[in-house]
């Protein structure tokens, strides 16, 4: 049952959010499920690569969907602060990661369409290894601690069983500023990425006419087109309202919905799900 003495949300809310949590967490278990025989997938495909790090960060991320859901339904946070920080910061890393290797995903394939060839790989499997490393590293050891060191220095959660309240965090200039870079740099990405899909389309079907429906590359550009629809989905309504939810001095009545949106970016961790169906194409989809 849920406690409404102690959480300053209203229950509604609360209740949504257990709603949506546990949807990605039962549909991304799923998900990473039926997708593990990738793992004997070429992996020294780029593509093959991304997706592997892209079941990696969701695998992560699914890890402390458990503890958000255990706060909405209890109402308070009666674990450690420090590990409050850790899980409100890996849906903003998911978020980050994820967009990433969408991006290394979808040029890897695009790529592979404009040079007619079947796939691009890494000379090696060391240099596919060597090439995920460098992407985490970029990411966790470089803007993680900034945004470590800004979030909750200003909390509201200080001294209370509160947790994912880090609103005053945003007094800070630098935090900001990273937000409106990261979400403007997601925003225009995805937008772009979304154009280029279309236009692709567009060139499969001219190409083929009557009988693109029946050729494989429709039916590959249609796994690009659905990874695309899961950044638009996913992604974009919560970074457009980042912007506006930043800029304004009086925010608190505006996290609710900051909550709600933010939730949604984690049904990205369905995405494995579009690439399943017609099975016999699956790994040249990949």
């Amino acid at each position: 049952m849920l406690n409404d003495t102690d959480n300053d949300m209203p229950k509604e809310y609360r209740y949504s959010l257990m709603f949506l949590y546990s949807m990605v967490l039962v549909g991304g278990v799923i998900s990473m499920s039926l997708m593990i025989n990738l793992l004997q997938s070429n992996t020294r495909s780029v593509t093959t690569t991304a997706v592997l790090n892209l079941i990696i960060v969701h695998i992560l991320f699914l890890l402390t969907v458990p503890f958000r859901i255990y706060y909405y339904a209890y109402g308070t946070w009666k674990l450690t602060g420090g590990f409050c920080k850790v899980v409100s910061l890996m849906i903003f890393a998911h978020i980050h990661l994820a967009f990433i290797f969408y991006c290394i995903i979808l040029v890897g394939r695009y790529l592979t369409f404009f040079r007619r060839s079947s796939r691009m790989e890494f000379y090696r499997t060391l240099h596919a290894v060597g090439a995920s490393l460098l992407v985490w590293a970029l990411v966790l050891l470089i803007m993680l601690p900034v945004v470590v060191k800004e979030y909750g220095s200003n909390s509201n959660t200080t001294g209370r069983d509160q947790c994912f309240d880090f609103g005053n965090s945003l007094e800070v200039d630098t935090v900001k500023l990273l937000n409106y870079i990261l979400s403007c740099i997601i925003l225009v990405v995805t937008m772009a990425m979304a154009g280029f899909q279309v236009w692709i389309l567009c060139h499969v079907y001219r190409t083929y006419r009557a009988l693109t429906f029946s050729h494989q590359e429709f039916w590959a550009q249609m796994k690009s087109a659905c990874f695309v629809v899961v950044m638009v989905v996913c992604f974009v309504p919560y970074n457009l309202f980042r912007i506006y939810y930043v800029s304004q001095a009086q925010r608190h009545s505006l996290d609710p919905i900051n909550e709600i949106l933010l939730a949604v970016t984690s049904f990205s961790c369905l995405d494995m799900l579009t690439l399943i169906g017609r099975p016999t194409c699956v790994p040249c989809c990949i």
